[in-house]
């Protein structure tokens, strides 16, 4: 055979190859509409993904994320859990609280922080949920069409947030908005564009003030009570309670409004497995934690890995960043049968939308909490319902997937 010819067989070969490659870029747009089909691919051509240019490794199946979770040693959180340059670094858990840490630091900030943060004050929560749920969906249902996400789903995660906090009514549009803010990416932008930069500074002066007033006039909401956390002597710093009310405000907020949203739009996607909690309410828990793994709101979250490691045969430096592609494992067939069907009736037990291991979620019980009450509700109230999907608006955001606009039009039930 002609060697020139052979060459240009192979050069061809390796461009087909090169070109079929599978590619995930979680700044790209096309991947915030839905990145489940590059999940799969990743899943089985690339478990171990390369990213040169953004600088990341990506791990996509179930057993080696969840593995990574538990393994804290040589999966560290003390750059943060962020692509974003701005937010990656030894100093992240100034906005990111203990998500920035390690043990020891991250048990004792953890540790502090649950002393206030308990789970007797989020059960307490119950009522005032229903309430705020009721305060934003009984205006938004006399309409018959609204904006799901503007109406109910943005306004009640961080209403929520701010009854824990004290925050005042007034100030809670402001803070949303600049919450909106902080996770927004602008295409192109691989970063916190500016305006995410600005939000950022506000809230955490929004907070500075807020903490410090509570410091001379102490209530019963969570900023004072994390300013009396104790374990012996020590005690929370003014900017450690700041970090974790940021952290709550941003991270709280924002995947709870995303989860709202998420399940009203794949339970109109899915009407056999929507009738199930529309007839019975009692099966609204298995529509939220249906949605938590169908369609996590954080979709993935970084570390760094601290010693040289091989995984499928490739030498993973000491230093480099390691995605966990929460979205992904959460869809592995390894471990849920028939994963891209919305099925309320499978076992959930598995998924990994609140994290793993000593970072498990801390507000994972609330967001069940605040999404089994207000959906609930909505079932409660509404005997069927459209979501005009042609309207609908996603979120361009990193690591969090959903809406930024959801409108609907409902059907209420008769009264009885």
């Amino acid at each position: 055979m002609d060697s020139s010819l052979q060459s240009t067989r192979d050069s061809s070969a390796h461009n087909q190859s090169t070109h079929d490659r599978v590619t995930y870029n979680p700044y790209d747009y096309a991947i915030h509409e839905d990145p489940y089909p590059t999940y799969a691919r990743l899943r089985e051509e690339a478990p171990l993904y390369r990213d040169e240019t953004l600088g990341f490794w990506a791990l996509s199946r179930h057993a080696d994320v969840a593995a990574a979770f538990r393994d804290h040693e040589r999966f560290s959180n003390a750059n943060g859990v962020s692509l974003d340059p701005s937010a990656w670094g030894p100093h992240a858990h100034r906005t990111m609280s203990f998500l920035g840490m390690d043990p020891p630091e991250h048990t004792r900030m953890r540790s502090l922080v649950s002393k206030g943060f308990t789970p007797r004050r989020v059960r307490e929560l119950e009522g005032d949920i229903l309430r705020l749920t009721r305060l934003h969906l009984d205006p938004a249902l006399e309409k018959g069409e609204f904006d799901f996400v503007a109406d109910v789903a943005g306004k009640l995660p961080m209403d929520v947030v701010c009854e824990l906090m004290g925050v005042p009514e007034a100030d809670r549009d402001e803070l949303r908005r600049l919450a909106d803010l902080v996770v927004h990416r602008e295409e192109g932008l691989n970063d916190v564009p500016p305006a995410g930069m600005e939000a950022s500074l506000t809230l955490v002066g929004y907070y500075q003030d807020l903490v410090a007033e509570r410091r001379r006039a102490p209530g019963a909401d969570l900023p004072s009570a994390l300013l009396t956390a104790r374990e012996g002597r020590d005690r929370l710093s003014e900017e450690e309670v700041i970090a974790f009310l940021f952290l709550m405000v941003v991270a709280g907020n924002e995947t709870t409004t995303k989860l709202l949203a998420n399940a009203l739009h794949w339970g109109r996607r899915n009407p056999v497995q929507l009738a199930k909690p529309m007839d019975d309410p009692a099966r609204v828990g298995d529509w939220v934690e249906e949605t938590l793994r169908y369609d996590a709101s954080s979709q993935m979250l970084a570390r760094t890995v601290t010693e040289d490691i091989e995984l499928y045969g490739h030498a993973v430096p000491a230093g480099d960043r390691m995605l966990l592609l929460v979205g992904a494992a959460n869809r592995d067939p390894r471990v849920f049968p028939d994963p891209d069907a919305y099925d309320l009736d499978r076992d959930t037990s598995q998924m990994i939308s609140f994290g793993g291991g000593r970072h498990f979620c801390l507000g994972a019980s609330l967001a069940r909490l605040e999404a089994r009450v207000a959906l609930t509700e909505f079932v409660r109230r509404v005997r069927d319902y459209e979501v005009d999907e042609g309207d609908s608006v996603r979120v361009h955001s990193v690591n969090v997937r959903g809406f930024a606009s959801l409108p609907v039009s409902v059907t209420l039930r008769t009264p009885s």
